[in-house]
């Protein structure tokens, strides 16, 4: 990319800043990373810079996924073509006439206009012969088309064509007519618009509803790689076109900022409409409102005959990120209602007890090895009325996803690559913090925080590592949560949990005179524990992000920092509308 960009015809005088790009007046130069955008003092187009973390780990993460796909397109293309030499031999031994074999794809069979593009596969000759099958014949890198549908100032799209090598090109989408035009001229700034190379440039602005951009790209024949989206709010009227236009195994970038409807029961009416579920009032809310969304997306899917596979999930500051891949058939589908759950939530000490909606029943063959499923409702509830530990009533949530909300493999990729890119990312620091605890997360919800916990027994609050090394030298496995400072998730139970807080409180009195007989501390208190907990340290109770000292929550970097204000940019006129 030239830094030295050509100056951006707009009237008005002009100031030049250090980079050599000429700033015209009444805006003012955003950089992030090697990307540069000139913002309007018209409030044109949306932009948080608070938002370079989502940037940088969205850069990271479809950067790892588009070297992960080019890899098995790559080994399938291998497959194909020993498949080929393998016929060319044996028709060559039984004195069969060879038939010319035309190297059309990856896979041998007709890709769409965008997906045969993007494979660019050495194409030139025939092949006659076993010895010249392997004559001229190279993969070449797997090249993918990204649609970003809300694009705003285009930064973030910039930065995908200009940070991911694997791009062959992004689509940058938006409604308003004031963000087309700041993406244009943000586009042309970075060199990225038409050229002789790319005579549509690499970076293709679209003015247009979103959801329609996305259905008209619904058919597997015009579907996307990679589709992006980060709305002003929640993306769930984006959901149902967003999975459609995703390529088998592509990726489904989503963000939502409205955590005041996902991360409470303030407007749990709303949070219904808007994902299907009923929302937690609980310490591990922002957990619940990850699996809120998750959720969303896997039904959207599921009417389609499809299935999401979740990379990374993160509770990021006021908002959640999700990288989750979109993949077709009929048996993963059908295990969605296995991997949906609803939750009984405690009002008075927050304990959870799950309901599955479903169970799967695995069958292996024992003569050819294949699995067989069956699918079966579930019984319940699991719990009476009232809460088992501390009487209170417990309120009904979900549904939710109840899988894993992490590939850890996936994960671990990432975080090798942003280890060995530290000066690429401007948030490198955080994101290892943040990606080293998602790697080291239980696959079980939800996590606790000891100081709340404490605050149910009305005691004094042990520290994390003692409440880890009682829970592991139980038997029972301990992670941190990126989602909460201080917290811990466990495969131990909620009465396990509080065994332990029992067995602290013998050794650290509580003052009864205090305490209400009908407070869930009296109730909490009023039982003893089934075993006796040792509180001696374990080896394992330090994690790994434990020992580094890593960034691994949210950090205020700028007064007043928050979701920002929308912007106002200049409304589109309805048809029909007189121009004025």
């Amino acid at each position: 990319m030239s830094t030295a960009a050509a100056a951006v015809p707009i009237a008005g005088s002009t100031t030049a800043n250090t980079s050599g790009i000429v700033i015209p007046e009444g805006y003012t130069l955003h950089t992030e990373n090697n990307s540069h955008i000139l913002i309007s003092s018209k409030d044109e187009a949306f932009l948080n810079p608070v938002q370079e973390f989502n940037r940088d780990l969205s850069v990271a993460c479809i950067r790892v996924w588009s070297e992960e796909i080019n890899r098995e397109k790559e080994a399938k293309w291998k497959q194909g073509q020993e498949r080929r030499a393998k016929r060319a031999i044996t028709d060559a031994t039984e004195g069969k006439e060879v038939k010319k074999i035309k190297v059309d794809d990856v896979c041998g069979s007709s890709l769409s206009d965008v997906q045969t593009e993007g494979h660019d596969i050495q194409t030139s000759g025939t092949l006659q012969t076993p010895e010249g099958f392997t004559k001229n014949k190279e993969y070449r890198p797997y090249k993918f088309v990204l649609l970003e549908a809300l694009s705003a100032t285009g930064l973030r799209s910039i930065r995908y064509a200009q940070e991911i090598p694997l791009v062959r090109f992004v689509i940058a989408n938006d409604l308003s007519e004031s963000a087309t035009a700041a993406m244009r001229r943000n586009v042309d700034l970075n060199g990225l618009g038409p050229s002789p190379e790319t005579v549509e440039g690499k970076v293709r602005v679209n003015e247009g509803d979103a959801c329609a951009l996305m259905y008209n790209h619904r058919t597997e024949k015009t579907r996307v790689d990679v589709v992006d989206l980060d709305p002003y709010g929640t993306a769930a009227p984006f959901l149902d076109a967003a999975v459609q236009a995703v390529s088998e195994g592509g990726l489904l970038c989503v963000t939502c900022t409205d955590l005041a409807v996902l991360a409470t029961t303030n407007y749990f009416e709303k949070c219904f409409s808007n994902y299907g579920g009923v929302p937690v009032k609980a310490e591990y809310c922002h957990e619940a409102a990850l699996r809120l969304v998750l959720n969303t997306i896997s039904t959207s899917a599921g009417r389609y005959g499809r299935y999401v596979e979740p990379l990374l999930a993160l509770s990021v500051d006021f908002y959640v990120r999700l990288f989750v891949r979109v993949h077709s058939g009929p048996v993963e589908v059908k295990k969605a209602a296995s991997n949906t759950s609803m939750y009984y939530i405690c009002s008075g000490c927050q304990s959870f007890f799950e309901q599955k909606l479903g169970r799967t029943i695995e069958r292996v063959n024992e003569n050819t090895g294949a699995r067989n499923y069956q699918f079966k409702t579930q019984v319940g509830p699991p719990v009476p009325s009232e809460c088992p530990e501390c009487g209170f009533p417990l309120h009904v949530s979900g549904p939710m996803w109840a899988g894993p909300l992490h590939n850890t493999e996936f994960v671990s990729k990432v975080l090798e690559h942003v280890e060995g890119n530290l000066d690429k990312y401007g948030t490198s620091t955080r994101m290892r913090g943040m990606l080293t605890v998602a790697k080291e997360e239980l696959h079980t919800p939800f996590y606790f925080t000891p100081a709340r916990v404490a605050g149910f027994f009305h005691c004094t609050t042990p520290s994390l590592e003692e409440v880890a090394s009682a829970l592991l030298n139980a038997g029972n496995d301990v992670s941190r949560s990126h989602a909460c400072p201080g917290s811990l998730k466990t495969t131990a139970s909620r009465t396990d949990i509080y065994d332990v807080f029992r067995c602290w409180v013998k050794k650290h009195p509580v003052k009864m005179d205090k305490i209400s007989n009908t407070s869930p501390a009296a109730r909490l208190l009023a039982k003893e524990p089934r075993v006796e907990a040792d509180f001696t340290r374990h080896p394992k109770s330090v994690t790994q992000s434990s020992k580094v000292k890593l960034v691994r929550y949210q950090q205020n970097p700028l007064p007043n920092w928050g979701p920002g204000a929308k912007a106002s940019g200049i409304k589109r006129k309805r048809n029909g509308e007189d121009n004025e």
